[in-house]
């Protein structure tokens, strides 16, 4: 890929040389092939998507790999970051006592989000690899599956769609309505909005830091320089501010995956 391509702009492109502002839209979002391994284009979020499997992995491996009574700053992290998700999601909505087999998974998902958001403000990265569909989306698959599992584990063939379509004897003749509204709610609707709420989160985040910076650059020429300092603040505070969203956004994502899950486990809906 090119380095306009890259930026999404022309670099000789500024306020009155007689070129508009590059607004970036979702070519932003699109990345050609940076290499081919067995039939596969590999493009750059993918690889991003790799090396964040590799951090997550590697960081738990090196503070869990020579445990020490007394821990040591990597030992203390990683114990904090697995405490931080098993008692302050996992065990709140789960409970301690079924909640505690699903740690680890939690904790992966948690983590592994977390990373994949945070590629966005690190430096020669600078992208989500979230703010691509395709891989929130097959998160909530995983997430998704595993609900459906448990709930007919849980509950038997019968019990499995009575306690996914809602149903209760009680609610009289509004109760094949009310199942049917379940019925989208929970096997369509569900794992849609799993996927879209971080996907959405992190594409507008992205999608607003690209375009401060361009209009930082756009701007600096002639009397454009005052603002442009106007939009690089912007981008500082953007920045900081999707540091936090990405952290709520991977946080939000285990919940829900935390609730479906103990709404599979529960006798009732």
């Amino acid at each position: 890929m090119s380095a306009d391509q890259t930026l999404a702009f022309d670099p000789d492109c500024h306020i009155f040389s007689g070129c508009g502002f590059p607004a970036p839209g979702l070519h932003t979002f699109m990345y050609e092939p940076i290499a081919t391994v067995g039939g596969i284009d590999i493009t750059k979020p993918m690889l991003l998507a790799v090396l964040g499997s590799i951090v997550v992995v590697g960081f738990f491996w090196a503070a869990f790999n020579k445990p020490k009574l007394i821990p040591g700053k990597m030992q203390m992290v990683g114990e904090a970051g697995y405490d931080f998700v098993r008692r302050g999601i996992v065990y709140e909505i789960i409970g301690k006592k079924d909640g505690e087999k699903y740690v680890p998974f939690m904790v992966s998902l948690f983590f592994f989000v977390w990373i994949m958001n945070l590629w966005s403000i690190i430096p020669v990265a600078q992208f989500p690899v979230t703010s691509l569909i395709a891989f929130p989306a097959a998160l909530a698959l995983i997430v998704y599956v595993m609900w459906v599992a448990l709930t007919f584990k849980k509950h038997g063939f019968v019990g499995a769609w009575k306690n996914m379509l809602g149903y209760d004897k009680s609610l009289g003749a509004i109760l094949p309505l009310i199942m049917l509204l379940e019925f989208f709610s929970n096997m369509l609707i569900r794992p849609f909005t799993h996927a879209v709420r971080l996907f959405a989160n992190m594409f507008a985040g992205h999608l607003l830091i690209v375009m401060f910076s361009l209009a930082t650059w756009y701007l600096m020429n002639g009397i454009g320089f005052v603002y442009a300092g106007a939009s690089f603040v912007m981008v500082l505070v953007m920045t900081a501010f999707e540091l936090f969203i990405q952290a709520v956004q991977a946080y939000v994502f285990v919940l829900l995956a935390c609730s479906y899950v103990q709404g599979a486990l529960s006798e009732h809906h």
